[in-house]
């Protein structure tokens, strides 16, 4: 039977689990060890860590802060993963939790961060979507019903120190050819809100200092948002530090988060020397 590796209390702050970060960083400690084939179990809390609430008002998009997402459960270490080789990562179920079914959409407001189209649609609005088996509606979209594919929307594995340097200059080279943009550009290195897992010390400091956050995919995997990486499917992360770091987050079902979700998956490790294949 396959093992929970890390779950979520739905009634306590993602910052006070230590299964949790919301930065990439090559020094948060791996929290769970898997051997290649193991099946497990991962919970994750929604991207904004419990802040969307279930109700009317969209104060709570309009407000939110975010530099806190998104919230990443993990990392989890594969025996015998080396740098330069590739993470298989099996998806064998996605689904919500049974205490929490149910999801939300939404604009962000103009005024903080923006979203897609934001000059037509400057104000923060959202829907609610209730879960009922395969399908889900909305008491917000009256009359729309519809399958939802459930995948995660963001995994990945940690970056070396080397990759996240690369990142961080790119990114912040980046910001400088427009740094008013509306949304902005990229997401810069934000330490007063970043949670580094079980990180202390120095090492916590470093990690908030040069976390990268967690907007945009990279060469890692990320925030991929690919409907297509659901159940059956099959993942190759290259890796870059030892063990891989897998991490995941939110489930995301046809563009309707999925408020906190639960991953069935199994990992191994291929040797990039050689070329992959599709058995384990």
């Amino acid at each position: 039977m396959a093992k929970t590796l890390i779950e979520i209390d739905l009634s306590q702050s993602p910052y006070k689990n230590e299964a949790i970060h919301n930065r990439w960083h090559p020094d948060i400690p791996i929290i769970a060890w898997v051997k290649p084939g193991d099946d497990f179990i991962v919970q994750t809390y929604d991207w904004t860590g419990g802040f969307i609430k279930n109700d009317e008002s969209a104060d709570d998009v309009r407000d939110i802060d975010l530099t806190i997402v998104h919230f990443l459960s993990g990392p989890i270490g594969v025996t015998g993963a080396e740098p330069g080789d590739l993470l298989v990562v099996d998806l064998l179920d996605v689904g919500a939790l049974p205490q929490s079914l149910w999801g939300f959409n939404g604009f962000f407001s103009k005024q903080n961060g923006g979203g897609f189209l934001t000059d037509h649609f400057p104000l923060a609005q959202k829907s609610i979507w209730d879960i009922s088996g395969l399908y889900t509606h909305s008491r917000h979209v009256p009359g729309v019903r519809f399958a939802g594919l459930i995948h995660p929307g963001l995994i990945g594995c940690l970056p070396d120190q080397k990759l996240l340097d690369t990142w961080n200059k790119r990114e912040l080279d980046l910001i400088a050819t427009n740094p008013n943009r509306v949304p902005p550009l990229a997401a810069p290195p934000f330490g007063a809100t970043a949670h580094c897992g079980t990180a202390k010390g120095d090492v916590r400091a470093k990690v908030a200092a040069e976390g990268a956050r967690t907007v945009p995919p990279r060469e890692h995997g990320g925030n991929c948002d690919i409907k297509d990486l659901s159940r059956g499917s099959k993942i190759y992360f290259p890796v870059y530090v030892k063990g891989g770091g897998l991490s995941m987050s939110r489930s995301t079902s046809s563009r309707t988060g999925w408020r906190n979700t639960a991953s069935r998956t199994r990992s191994s490790s291929r040797r990039r020397s050689r070329r992959p294949t599709t058995t384990t």
